[in-house]
């Protein structure tokens, strides 16, 4: 059984923001496999379905993105997912240019607290990702402001395009595997 994570904050006044883009990936797949996103369980909004003739969870951490890894446990624990196969999670990245994808299976969380916060309770960080690219923030503003912010009309088009990619890419990774994700996507 797969866990499909997309991270981001809960609030409308969060929709659209670059910090929510692991939540806009996560609903564009839940749309294309019809699996409806409805059950409020382990502090996460989810639904399960199949995809690619597959078991899947989908969730989006209803914890806020800095404890969005106790939602992410309560899941691998609760549906007994093995955390370095089964489980993808889908973040933004502002060290990648926007509408750009990278799938890693390991690595630092590169700042995000999002997975700093998922490496900590699991101790380890081995699972898989979807980093998507949100473009570095610009010269003398906040990292917090930057990630909290919209995307321009331009780069809202060149990241819908990336999060059709990356919908395409967690399939790979359910049918082939993540080095042949890796491979194909990266």
């Amino acid at each position: 059984m797969y866990l499909i994570v997309g991270l981001g904050n809960p609030g409308r006044k969060y929709e659209d923001t670059r910090h929510n883009i692991g939540f806009d990936v996560v609903s564009r797949l839940s749309e294309q496999e019809r699996i409806l996103i409805s059950e409020k369980k382990h502090r996460a909004m989810m639904g399960k379905g199949m995809i690619e003739g597959q078991k899947c969870i989908l969730a989006m951490p209803q914890t806020f993105m800095n404890l969005s890894g106790e939602s992410v446990r309560e899941l691998v624990d609760y549906y007994k997912v093995d955390e370095t196969w089964e489980l993808i999670v889908v973040s933004d990245d502002v060290s990648l240019d926007v509408g750009k994808i990278r799938i890693r299976k390991k690595g630092s969380a590169g700042g995000h607290n999002g997975l700093k916060n998922i490496i900590a309770n699991f101790g380890h960080d081995t699972f898989i990702r979807v980093k998507m690219g949100v473009g570095e923030k610009p010269d003398g503003w906040d990292l917090a402001d930057h990630v909290l912010g919209k995307f321009s009309a331009e780069e809202r088009k060149a990241v819908d395009e990336a999060a059709g990619r990356a919908v395409d890419a967690i399939r790979a990774i359910i049918t082939q595997g993540a080095d042949i994700a890796m491979n194909r996507y990266n």
